[in-house]
Formats: C-alpha cells, sequence, structure tokens
C-alpha cells in the first residue's frame, strides 16, 4: 500500500518568520493524453509508460515487440497536473520558488493558470520564482511536448544547412532528429537498445520558500599543493539573497579527524552571491589518499561546513570529503612515434581496466530511489518546517514501508557496482550516449573505488550551435560539474563519444565544402564552450574533446585530427567482426582503447520473460527484432564457426539455446584473447607500437533482454564474459600467446611492487599414494616438485600454478612415509630464481 505522510516538525516560538521551508510534490498526480480520452494517476518520479503499465493499461513495453506497439505513446503530447495545498502563511515569505530537478524533457508550466516557465533541457535543475503566483491552493500543469515532434520541427527550423544524421539506421527501427533535442541520445534507439523517448517528471520536484536568503549549491574540490606539499580545500557555496541589506556571518569547516577547523567572516550582499572558501589542512595530520580498487584504500573524512549569519540564521551541509590526484601525462616515449595517454592517480600510473556504462533501463523511474532521504534542517531559531514525503509502491518488490523499498533500490544498484569490482574492473566509462547517473551511482563508485571516465552527454552525431541550443548546453554542463565534482572516482570529463571520428571520417557523407562550418560548430560546441566551462568550474580534472582522439595531437591539427584513430596518440575504439577474434595479430597496439568487444546473446531465462513459443528460434522475427546492429546475428555464428561447431539439435528449442550459449562462449573468448593482448602491451614497445595504459571493453550493462556487447544481462546476471572478465582483469596474471611459432608467456603485474611468490606444502597420505596441498601467493610457472632420492612420480609437475591452491599426488615406487617426504621435499617455481 502507497503511504502519504504528512511531517510537521514545529518549535514553539513567536517572532520573524521561518529561514527556510520545503514542501514536496512527489507522489500522485493526474496524466492525461493530448486529446483528454485517457487520464489516469500516475507516481513523481515517473514517466507515462510507467504510469500506463502501472495501471495495467498496456502491456511490459519489453515484450515481444511492445517497442514499435507503443509507439503513439512517444507521439502523444501528455500533461500531468496536481492540485495541492500550502500548509503555512504564503504572505510572510520574501521568496517562493518551484523547483525541477530532473524534466523529461519539453515542458510548458502553469500554476493556477499562469505560466511560470519552460523546459527543454534533461539534463539540468529548472528553478521559477512563483512568489507572486502562489496561494493557499494550487493547481499545478505541465504540458509536455512530444520529444519525437519537437526534435523534428526544431531540425526543420535549423534551415541555414543540415546537422546530420537525420536518422539511425533502419535495423535499429528509432526516432529522427534526436542531435536536436537535449535529452537522452539513446532513449531514440542505439545499436544495442530500443526506441522509448519517454515524458515526464523523472526526478524530484518540490517548492522552497525563504527569507533573508537561502543556500542554492554547495560543493567542494580538495587540491594538492605540490610544491609544500600541502593538502587544502576549495569550497564554493552559493546564496541567493532576497534581503536588501547585506547580512552578514561567519563560515565555520570542521573536519574532526584531520584535527582542521577554520573560521571565515563572511559578507552577502543582495542577489545571487558565491562564497569562497580556501582552506588549509592541518599539516601536522597525514591525509591518507583515495585509491582506485585494488590499488590502496578509499579512505574519507567527514566534514560539516556551518554557516552562522545575522539573526540566528544557519544552514550546515555534511559531506565526506576524498583526497586525490590525478593527472593525464601525454609525452614523448623512447623509440615510439607520438605520445603516452595515461593516467596517473597520486603519481603512480594506474592501467585503467574495465568497461562502459549504457543506462540501466528505459525507464529512470525504474532506476532512480523510490524514495532519497530528505535532510531536512530548521535553519533559524524560530521556524515551522512542513515536508511532504510521498513514498512509492513498486509491485515486483512488495514493500510494506518506503524503508524497504529504498533498501532493495540501494541493493540493487550496489549489486551491478559491485560486479564490477567483483571482476576486478577499477574503471567504468559513463557513455555519452545515455544520462549524467544520479548521485548515488557516483556515491557507490568512490566508496568501491570505481574510477569514472564520465562523458558528457553527446554522441555520435554532429549537434547544432545556435544560441538557444548553446545557452541550454552551458547551462547543463556548469550544473553537472557543480554537482559531480566532489566525487574521486570522476577522473576525467570527455567532450563527447565518437563525434570527432564521426566528422573527420566523414561517417554523414559530409562534402569537403561544407567541412570547415561542421568543424567551426564542433569547436564551439566542445571547446570554446564545454571546455571553457570545465576549465572555470574544475581545473582538478583533465578535460578531453572527444573519445576517441588524438589528444594533443588532435589539439595541434585544431581540436580534430585527420585520423582519429591514430594508435601513437590519445585513445582508440576497435572493432572487427570479420577476422579471426583468436588471432592477437588483429588488434591495434594502441595507447589507450576505450571501446572494443563483440556481441552475444542474453541466457534463455532472460529472453523467456519478453517472448512467446514462436519467438524461440534463432531465425524468428523477434530474434531479428531484437538485433538492432546490421548483421549482428550473422556474425556472431560465423566468428563462432571459426573454432566451434553450430548446434544442430533435432530439438529446435534446444538449439536455440546451445545457440545463445555457444554466441556467450565466442564473446568471452574473443574478449579475452584481446584484453590480454592490450594488458601485456602496457610494458612494451614493438615495431614502434605499444605502452597501452587501458583497456575499457564495450558493454558493462543492458538496457533491455536483446542481443549485444554486455558481460552483464538485464537484470545483472553474469554472462560468461563477466567470470572471463574477472580472471583477464586479476591483479597477477600470465598470458600465454604464440608468435612465429615460438610460444611465450607474459607474467602482467597491477601491484605497486614486485611480487615474490611464496610456495609451502601440506602433505598427508591417501592410500599408497602421498597428496602435496599446494598453495601460492602468486601466480607461478613451472612450479617443480622434488623428492630428492625418495623413488616414485608425481601426477603432473612443471606446471603453470595460476590458483591460490593445487593438490598433486606421489605415487612411490618403494615403502615410505610422510616424514622421510616432509624431510626431503623442495618445491621451485621461475620465481624463485630471479
Amino acid at each position: 500500500m502507497c503511504l502519504r505522510l504528512l511531517l510537521l516538525l514545529a518549535l514553539c516560538s513567536a517572532g520573524p518568520a521561518a529561514a527556510a521551508l520545503t514542501l514536496s510534490l512527489r507522489g500522485s498526480w493526474r496524466i492525461r493524453s493530448g486529446n483528454g480520452s485517457l487520464e489516469l494517476p500516475g507516481k513523481v518520479p515517473g514517466c507515462v509508460h510507467s504510469a500506463l503499465f502501472q495501471r495495467r493499461l498496456i502491456q511490459d513495453p519489453y515484450y515481444r515487440f511492445n517497442d514499435l506497439k507503443y509507439r503513439w505513446i512517444t507521439l502523444d503530447n501528455w500533461t500531468y497536473s496536481k492540485k495541492f495545498e500550502i500548509p503555512f502563511d504564503i504572505s510572510k515569505w520574501q521568496q517562493v520558488n518551484l523547483v525541477f530537478e530532473g524534466i523529461d524533457t519539453v515542458a510548458n508550466v502553469l500554476l493556477n493558470n499562469v505560466s511560470v516557465g519552460k523546459m527543454d533541457n534533461m539534463f539540468r535543475r529548472y528553478s521559477f520564482d512563483i512568489t507572486h503566483v502562489i496561494k493557499a491552493v494550487n493547481f499545478i500543469e505541465l504540458h509536455f511536448q512530444s520529444a519525437v515532434l519537437y526534435a523534428r520541427n526544431r531540425s526543420e527550423a535549423h534551415t541555414c544547412y543540415e546537422v546530420p544524421p537525420k536518422c539511425p539506421p533502419p535495423v535499429q527501427k528509432g526516432e529522427c532528429h534526436v542531435n536536436f533535442i537535449r535529452k537522452e541520445q539513446c532513449s531514440f534507439s542505439w545499436d544495442w537498445g530500443p526506441s522509448f523517448p519517454t515524458q515526464g517528471i523523472w526526478k524530484d520536484v518540490r517548492i522552497e520558500a525563504y527569507n533573508i536568503c537561502h543556500l542554492d549549491y554547495f560543493t567542494f574540490s580538495p587540491v594538492y599543493d605540490n610544491n609544500i606539499q600541502e593538502w587544502n580545500l576549495e569550497i564554493d557555496s552559493s546564496f541567493h539573497v532576497v534581503s536588501s541589506k547585506p547580512v552578514f556571518g561567519q563560515a565555520i569547516v570542521v573536519i574532526p579527524e584531520l584535527q582542521t577547523q577554520r573560521t571565515y567572516s563572511i559578507e552577502l550582499k543582495h542577489g545571487k552571491r558565491i562564497v569562497k572558501l580556501f582552506v588549509k589542512i592541518n599539516k601536522n595530520i597525514t591525509v591518507k589518499t583515495w585509491w582506485p580498487h585494488g590499488h590502496g584504500n578509499q579512505t574519507g573524512y567527514n566534514m560539516t561546513v556551518l554557516f552562522k549569519l545575522d539573526g540566528g540564521l544557519s544552514f550546515e551541509r555534511s559531506a565526506k570529503v576524498y583526497f586525490r590526484t590525478v593527472e593525464l601525462i601525454e609525452e614523448p616515449i623512447e623509440k615510439s612515434p607520438g605520445l603516452s595517454f595515461y593516467f596517473k592517480i597520486n603519481g603512480l600510473p594506474i592501467f585503467l581496466k574495465g568497461s562502459n556504462w549504457i543506462p540501466a533501463d528505459s525507464f529512470q523511474d525504474q532506476v532512480t530511489p523510490v524514495l532519497l532521504p530528505m535532510k531536512v534542517k530548521l535553519f533559524s531559531r524560530q521556524s515551522i518546517i512542513y515536508c511532504l514525503l510521498l513514498f512509492k509502491c513498486s509491485a515486483p518488490l512488495l514493500a510494506g514501508s518506503a524503508a524497504a523499498v529504498q533498501h532493495s533500490w540501494a541493493n540493487w544498484l550496489r549489486l551491478l557496482l559491485r560486479s564490477v569490482v567483483d571482476a576486478n574492473m577499477n574503471t567504468l566509462r559513463v557513455w555519452g550516449g545515455g544520462i549524467y547517473e544520479q548521485d548515488e551511482f557516483y556515491e557507490l563508485c568512490d566508496e568501491l573505488g570505481i574510477m569514472v571516465w564520465q562523458d558528457f552527454m553527446f554522441a555520435c552525431a554532429l549537434y547544432p550551435t545556435d544560441g538557444d541550443f548553446l545557452n541550454s548546453v552551458r547551462a547543463e554542463v556548469t550544473y553537472q560539474i557543480r554537482r559531480l565534482k566532489s566525487h574521486p572516482s570522476i577522473i576525467t570529463w570527455s567532450g563527447n563519444n565518437e563525434n570527432e571520428a564521426a566528422l573527420m571520417m566523414n561517417w554523414y557523407n559530409v562534402q569537403p565544402s561544407d567541412l570547415p562550418t561542421y568543424i567551426n560548430d564542433y569547436v564551439t560546441l566542445y571547446v570554446k564552450n564545454i571546455r571553457k566551462i570545465v576549465l572555470a568550474e574544475d581545473p582538478t580534472r583533465p578535460f578531453i574533446t572527444s573519445s576517441p582522439t588524438n589528444g594533443a595531437k588532435s589539439i595541434a591539427e585544431g581540436w580534430v585530427s585527420e585520423n582519429p584513430y591514430d594508435t601513437n596518440f590519445g585513445d582508440v575504439h576497435f572493432y572487427n567482426y570479420w577476422n579471426d577474434c583468436w588471432n592477437w595479430k588483429i588488434f591495434p597496439k594502441a595507447r589507450f582503447v576505450s571501446e572494443y568487444g563483440y556481441q552475444s546473446w542474453p541466457s534463455f531465462s532472460t529472453l523467456e520473460k519478453v517472448s512467446s513459443g514462436e519467438d524461440w528460434s534463432y531465425e524468428s522475427k523477434f530474434s531479428l527484432h531484437r538485433q538492432h546492429h546490421e548483421n549482428g546475428n550473422f556474425e556472431m555464428l560465423q566468428q563462432a564457426a571459426r573454432h566451434f561447431r553450430l548446434p544442430q539439435s533435432a530439438d529446435p528449442l534446444r538449439t536455440f539455446k546451445d545457440t545463445l550459449y555457444l554466441t556467450q562462449v565466442m564473446q568471452a573468448q574473443c574478449v579475452k584473447t584481446e584484453t590480454e593482448f592490450y594488458r601485456r602491451s602496457r610494458s612494451e614497445i614493438v615495431d614502434g607500437k605499444g605502452q597501452t595504459m587501458g583497456a575499457l571493453y564495450w558493454q558493462l550493462n543492458d538496457i533491455w533482454q536483446a542481443p549485444s556487447w554486455s558481460s552483464l544481462e538485464y537484470g545483472g546476471k553474469w554472462k560468461m564474459l563477466h567470470y572471463f572478465a574477472r580472471n583477464f582483469f586479476a591483479p597477477l596474471l600470465p598470458v600465454g600467446f604464440e608468435d612465429e611459432d615460438v610460444f611465450f608467456i607474459y607474467g602482467v603485474s597491477d601491484l605497486h611492487s614486485d611480487c615474490t611468490a611464496m610456495l609451502t606444502a601440506i602433505i598427508s597420505q591417501q592410500g599408497d599414494a602421498f597428496a602435496f596441498a599446494l598453495e601460492t601467493s602468486a601466480v607461478a610457472p613451472f612450479v617443480w616438485l622434488d623428492v630428492g632420492g625418495i623413488p616414485g612420480r608425481f601426477s603432473d609437475n612443471g606446471f603453470l600454478m595460476t590458483e591460490k591452491t593445487r593438490t598433486v599426488l606421489f605415487y612411490p615406487w618403494k615403502p615410505t612415509s610422510k616424514r622421510k617426504l616432509e624431510q626431503s621435499f623442495h618445491v621451485t617455481s621461475l620465481t624463485s630464481i630471479y
């Protein structure tokens, strides 16, 4: 049962009005179609598709061909409405704002039949002044416009020249002109996902009322002064001052574990004001740094910032502070043309190993927390605060309380990210065709030690640069940097996904005479606007214009390189489906590989939930419909047939299940071979190529139940690839490969120091034989067991020991004893002689 809770907290005291109040408008709203023929209740946060499904007016949108069947939902213009009361005296408040944390995407807001604002960007916060519109009893409406129709209209209005691509490939069954709307780009379809351009209020909505001033945002960045070897903290706090007179007070910063407390005098004048605090950390205390997974601890420190202002007004913010440095190193390499491309964390070069993250669902309300903890604070000695909390019910969770719902969601996201570190990864690239993830995602990455390569949300397209579009982008980028820059997990900002390559490799058949126009648009958007904002808002991290890019070489060539896939510079994306993936020589010996991979199908148990019996064939309409990559199903079988016999059971269902399985075998072995090649290329230069310092395969997760490049199926089930990743991303890895009839074994280590393998053995008698239970602290090649002059043989010897324990039997040819064997036993491996 859904609960509605009105929380009233009062301090009994006469005097001036309270300094701040928050009223949440989460929970139950009304939703109606464009012509009014359909009206239903819906939840906020949420979207129209989810509301229709929850009322059983549509089937599961992921079932069979429903992505096409329910296209009418996307093409309609929906309205959200709600009637609500204000449980306090409006006249006592100097400023009242209506705040939307996230709108999807194009909407006009009316409060009491007065238009108070328009929105057209999914990726930013909107705040509207409703001081003179709000009443005791109110009616709010959001008139949404179809994202598909809006994008089409914006494209048609851009008459000076085309901005390609117009539409996705037909195999993707998607919508057109997605580059003209600031919305999740893959929601119009992708080569691994469906087209569900949603409408709705996808994040929090609330009313804020305040007097004197209000703290709008609070963010910070740790900075290391290398000259004096001292940590500092830069804190930015933005206030909206409605008082006509200056407001004076103090800012007190406390970090108890670092024995640091600083007090600053501040003055706030009328208008928007930013208070900058520079905090010197106590030099007498050792600051423990944040490290990526596998390289150290993720130590953080609790910090409290208290603003004590005139008239008893106060604001307090608490946060976890992590200290770490990050550098992108591009410098000459001996015996190799070009430049290096790798990251240093806390001064140490780190090999980035991991994958690419895409949105976890087409419907973000299925991923967004159902209840965010409300941190309500009383900001004056005389105040009354009301807070409305609306708890969401989720049928699959069968939760009886909001706490249970929140706990279940948190466990689900933690499960996905836990799978990252469980597979020995240390990095995720948040891909630029999805969304800037929610706060909890980055908090978990901080906690787990997952480095984040953060794209801005532009992908596989050219984009317009008219004034309205750029203004929207500037607001989006500024908001996201301020929201996210306090997270140590984020190690770099990247302007876009593959747009430099799309432009310079002429994906869209641009005429040579038009190329300067598109290059100018590219530089205008990513350099003159996005890069400029990044450098101003967050100089603590490197900014990469695109991925792939040639880095410093692209900059030198005017921000776009003639060949963005140059393996001697920057990062590359590499896909090759037609050659044998077991042949390591087809892979590029590049500086950094941020995308690569092979497709597979999910398991039958995952597909079964969204299909019927007639779909369970590799050649069925469903199998073709679900495949959004041109010739993808054929390419998987072609690659598998190089080394395996394709299933041919008399039972069609058995053949289908076996084929799904075989695609996972193929994918796992292909990505293993490729990843091991990149990992063993980190410390060598061969024919001028090498020093690879990153391998991020495409892709980690799925957005629905379909063939893709993922290692985690929709819902989180591990594919065979993910189990393989746990081994090929191991901190100590033996890699064997053949070259010119010679077999080589490389030892790859992510450890910070040389590793000495320790081999101890426990001997026990088993009948006429003796068992030697071996244990090793590291990979041990050519393990040799010797019992001196005691005659007999071992069941195995001279072997490569890659696991921690192994048991070998000794068969004596004459009677002997455990004691004699222990006295004579000696073990040697290759590591013990170096």
